[in-house]
């Protein structure tokens, strides 16, 4: 049970901070005398003061939400979800606080845990204390209808690997929910709920017109509390927060903790600007910095799930890096901006229209690009097989070249990946080309091979491993192709019961995990 302590134990040090605080937003700031209220006859002698005048209206009224709130929740709901266990959090092997747990809570703590730097995802998972394999975990999240036909927008991380999706809405009814599609790179997701009666919704708003120190109101269900609101200040626009190559997010001093992920963050006029996703947060509750999806990038992949199920985004085929101010001197550029290209890949739309390694990317159509990551945004939201005039710098001066934009590659058709036969460890690995190190969000020197699927209940899965983990080593072994890493794989678990150690990078962090065998239909 949660220890509940009072943050009212002071009220006469509040309430002078407050009126502090009304008398400096006037002007300049002034001390009243206790005498001020008074008659003249009580001023010092010749001075003349008058009452206060306490009926007059305060220069600049504080926002209240309540009706902006009465209108926007009953279109906010919580997700329940149910997954096993091992598919949720793992027991750390290692002694409490030791660098090596701290490493495992980091890499395996969980959809809760080590985003880097405190940075956490802003979900709720219902387990507590470490729990067997195979032990069903129950997971809490927030999100919101957009039709009367029960479509939700949620966090992906909310539902993913979930078995069972229940939507509770703000009248207490429970719907069973099934995923309409998912898009782990954005994570967003969207569900569909099935009710006798047309629901509440809400509309998309334009978040590019959100400003910096904007009010803004988050509704959500932080810690299972359900129906929670909280408001704060758009904090910054673009931040980059490591979650994956599209970043773009709005930070936001609104309260969100976990269980806030996938609920509505809303503008003054009740339009939904973003979706809550994120805390940086050392302590694992909200400091004050939380991260949201913008609706510009909700309203694109949301209308792509609902339309195909998945998302289909623009190629360019370029390996692309930051133009440092050395660099911009050396190349004879105006300012540091643009994307450099590091290398091209052969058969890419880049390579046909002639870009080349060391031309630097100024502007894609009417765009300029300031960072690769601006680019690699751009060229993602470009239909496949549109043509765009895409500026490059090249020998001192700009050059423009037509580039016609394909559909990123399908990975199960353009890389050949290898299930590890033998002992059946359930992980199918490819290789980690660029498009990998691009769609993965990793640096160009990353080496390893993809873990490209995981089977359910398989050893790989209950020793922890995902899709999208990079495998470095196995046993002291580096691994560089998946036929290298097959044989390594094949040769540490060809004794029964024998284990092997595996070296992975997820989300920017090195971890090992055992795997083995034995780890098969755990529970």
């Amino acid at each position: 049970m949660p220890k509940f302590t009072s943050r009212f134990r002071r009220p006469a040090f509040a309430a002078v901070l407050l009126a502090a605080t009304a008398v400096a937003g006037l002007g300049a700031w002034q001390v009243v005398p206790a005498f001020a209220q008074g008659t003249a006859a009580s001023a010092p002698s010749g001075e003349h003061t008058a009452p206060i005048d306490t009926a007059r209206p305060a220069a600049q009224a504080l926002p209240g939400f309540a009706d902006l709130v009465e209108r926007v929740s009953p279109a906010v709901v919580t997700i329940s979800t149910t997954l096993r266990q091992q598919e949720a959090d793992q027991a750390s092997p290692f002694p409490p606080n030791s660098p090596q747990d701290r490493m495992f809570g980091q890499f395996f703590g969980g959809h809760g845990q080590g985003r880097g730097q405190g940075q956490d995802r802003a979900e709720g998972r219902g387990q507590q204390g470490a729990q067997a394999p195979g032990q069903v975990v129950h997971a809490l999240g927030s999100g919101f209808i957009i039709d009367d036909s029960g479509r939700i927008v949620t966090n992906n991380h909310v539902v993913q690997d979930a078995t069972d999706i229940q939507v509770t809405l703000a009248d207490g009814r429970k719907l069973a929910a099934k995923v309409v599609g998912v898009d782990p790179k954005t994570d967003l997701a969207v569900l569909q709920v099935t009710s006798a009666t047309k629901l509440p919704h809400l509309a998309l708003g334009d978040s590019n017109a959100a400003r910096v120190g904007d009010w803004v109101v988050a509704v959500g269900n932080p810690f299972g509390l359900g129906g929670t609101v909280t408001a704060g200040i758009l904090s910054a626009r673009g931040r980059e927060i490591g979650q994956g190559p599209y970043d773009d997010f709005l930070q936001i001093d609104a309260p969100i903790n976990r269980g806030n992920s996938g609920g509505p963050l809303f503008a003054q006029d009740g339009t939904v600007i973003g979706v809550n996703t994120a805390i940086y947060s050392p302590s694992g509750g909200s400091v004050g910095i939380g991260f949201a999806i913008p609706a510009s990038v909700v309203k694109q992949v949301v209308g792509q799930l609902q339309a195909n199920g998945h998302v289909e985004r623009g190629w360019l085929g370029v390996s692309t890096q930051s133009v440092t101010p050395p660099m911009a001197r050396a190349l004879h550029l105006t300012s540091p901006a643009g994307a450099m290209v590091a290398e091209v890949q052969n058969d890419s739309p880049a390579k046909l229209a002639g870009i080349e390694a060391g031309d630097v990317i100024v502007k894609v159509g009417s765009q300029d690009i300031k960072t690769p990551r601006e680019l690699a945004r751009i060229v993602a939201d470009t239909r496949a097989g549109t043509e765009q005039p895409v500026v490059v710098h090249r020998d001192g001066a700009d050059k423009t070249l037509s580039v016609k934009v394909t559909a990123v590659p399908d990975p199960a058709g353009t890389r050949q990946a290898e299930v590890a036969k033998g002992p059946q460890l359930g992980l199918a690995l490819a290789p980690l080309d660029d498009q990998a190190r691009q769609e993965l969000g990793l640096p160009a020197g990353q080496k390893g091979v993809v873990i490209a699927q995981v089977q359910p209940d398989s050893p790989a899965a209950n020793a922890g491993l995902r899709d999208g983990d990079v495998l470095e080593m196995v046993g002291n072994q580096a691994v560089s192709t998946p036929e290298q890493a097959v044989r390594a794989l094949r040769a540490g678990t060809r004794a029964p019961g024998s284990a092997v150690a595996l070296r992975v990078m997820r989300d920017g962090h090195q971890a090992f995990v055992a795997l083995s065998q034995t780890d098969a239909n755990a529970g």
